[in-house]
């Protein structure tokens, strides 16, 4: 097995991207590619087809690579929850909540999972793209860092380094990073890439000339256009771009301060006819025609929130008026009469009334539920998924949202009241018809899908992907080293 690292000057650089296209590329070569993270911060959780939780960001880098995600692509996924840290999710578990300074003592035994599990993918795949986290040269954490260079040296990989023209000094970002790493990894380099370029790529002819005076052996081995169309995902959910995409009437969706799965909000980019916002801000709700409360990694903490900006108050308010609202796993749980968490499992402890838009109740306790399922809804069958702590239930009558299937066993999924919806399904909005029941329910008219599914638009934009890096990048010396 080859592996190669894909690593970047800075957070934000495109390492994510950058691996999904060369997973799309290889793939495409008839290579049995695979992708892989030892360690991944982000509360955009993926359930894999066996029930174990990972980064959503691998699940669709396996997209790409036309396999399915598997929990050994991410063994450690950290997930942030305010004031307790992050809780730890090892190998698609949840173990516990942990502080940085608790979590780091504890690196050796972290290390030696990333460890097996990487062993563990030399029978299972021809190359193993492994996607950094950060900067591999943070000074004061290279010895503890096991997401960048440590993996490649275990392995005997080599490694590419990804940089950000769009945030400019991208010859400060290469060389400066370049001048850092220690000798014995610069050996293992088959070069940088510039990244999202904007404008007239003509402009910036022959980056070798100035980079390679100050970098000599490391080449660049080109400069990639940023193409809007061909983002599948950003690895933390949204981009500042994404805050507001669309042009029609609005859908506002909750700007949560513990926001998790943002994407569920994506397969309403392909639409016309209606503007996605993202808002902080409850005057912002003013004439807005629906509202979606997303996921949270801290419900109590975000109800919290809810109420001291009077955002509570305002989106109450627009359910009055009969404006349609949703809310999604953490988002459902809100919208409820009542959460407990007495012993803070899922994130700040407390026992709270919610919103009171839906009659039912939250109760937080282990173990997390985490599950693929098959969402019947509108006449469409489709896979969604569920990653929570709480167990909600009834307190009056109230009709189910819809039917799901665990297996083949079918049961009643989520709740509605009227204009009032609450799920526990990620990736509902995937499906066309989910999307033109809010509008519907709305009277927004003028809103149209695209006649393709959001998963059938991920493979193309995955081919495209393919295509971009083949036609912007010499990729030369990862064919040699893949044996290509």
């Amino acid at each position: 097995m080859k592996a190669l690292g894909v690593l970047g000057t800075s957070s934000n650089a495109g390492k994510t991207w950058m691996t999904a296209a060369l997973c799309a590329w290889l793939r495409r070569e008839g290579v049995r590619v695979a992708p892989f993270k030892a360690q991944n911060m982000s509360n955009n959780g993926w359930v894999t087809p066996l029930g174990g939780e990972m980064a959503r960001a691998q699940a669709v880098q396996a997209e790409a690579c036309g396999i399915k995600p598997c929990v050994e692509m991410n063994p450690i996924l950290l997930k942030p929850s305010g004031t307790m840290g992050s809780q730890v999710v090892v190998l698609g578990k949840a173990l516990h909540h942990q502080a940085g300074r608790d979590y780091y003592r504890d690196f050796e035994r972290h290390w030696q999972v990333v460890r097996d599990t990487l062993d563990g993918w030399k029978s299972r795949c021809d190359v193993l793209i492994m996607e950094g986290a950060g900067s591999p040269v943070e000074l004061n954490l290279m010895d503890r860092d096991l997401v960048n260079l440590r993996p490649i040296r275990h392995l005997d990989g080599r490694w590419v380094l990804v940089g950000d023209i769009d945030r400019g000094g991208i010859y400060a970002q290469l060389a400066g990073t370049w001048a850092l790493i220690p000798p014995e990894d610069r050996a293992r380099s088959l070069g940088a890439i510039v990244n999202r370029f904007r404008g007239d790529i003509s402009l910036f002819p022959d980056p070798n000339k100035w980079l390679a005076p100050h970098a000599p052996g490391f080449p660049i081995l080109g400069t990639v256009p940023f193409r809007p169309d061909l983002q599948p995902e950003e690895e933390d959910g949204l981009s500042a771009g994404d805050e507001d995409r669309g042009s029609g009437e609005s859908i506002a969706w909750i700007r949560l301060p513990h926001a998790a799965n943002l994407t569920d909000c994506q397969p309403w980019w392909d639409d016309t006819g209606v503007r996605s916002r993202w808002i902080a801000d409850p005057a912002l709700l003013a004439g807005c025609r629906a509202i979606v409360i997303p996921g949270t990694k801290n419900t109590l903490a975000d109800l919290r929130w809810l109420r001291a900006t009077g955002m509570d108050a305002a989106i109450t308010a627009a359910a009055r008026r009969g404006i349609p609202v949703i809310g999604i796993c953490g988002g459902y749980q809100l919208l409820g009469e009542r959460l407990s968490d007495p012993d803070g499992v899922a994130g700040d402890a407390g026992d709270e009334p919610g919103l009171g838009l839906l009659p039912v109740a939250t109760r937080f306790e282990a173990p997390k539920i985490v599950r693929p399922v098959t969402t019947e809804c509108d006449g469409r069958r489709w896979t969604t998924y569920e990653i929570h702590m709480g167990r909600t239930v009834a307190t009056a009558a109230c009709e189910p949202l819809q039917t799901v299937f665990d297996g083949n066993t079918p049961r009643p999924e989520g709740h509605r009241i009227g204009h009032v919806w609450g799920t526990y399904q990620h990736g509902w909005f995937e499906a066309p018809e989910t999307r033109r029941r809010l509008t519907a329910a709305a009277g927004i008219d003028g809103h149209v899908t695209p006649d393709c599914t959001w998963m059938e638009k991920r493979r193309r934009v995955y081919d495209a992907m393919a295509d971009h890096v083949v036609a912007h990048l010499d990729l030369d010396s990862i064919r040699r080293y893949v044996g290509l």
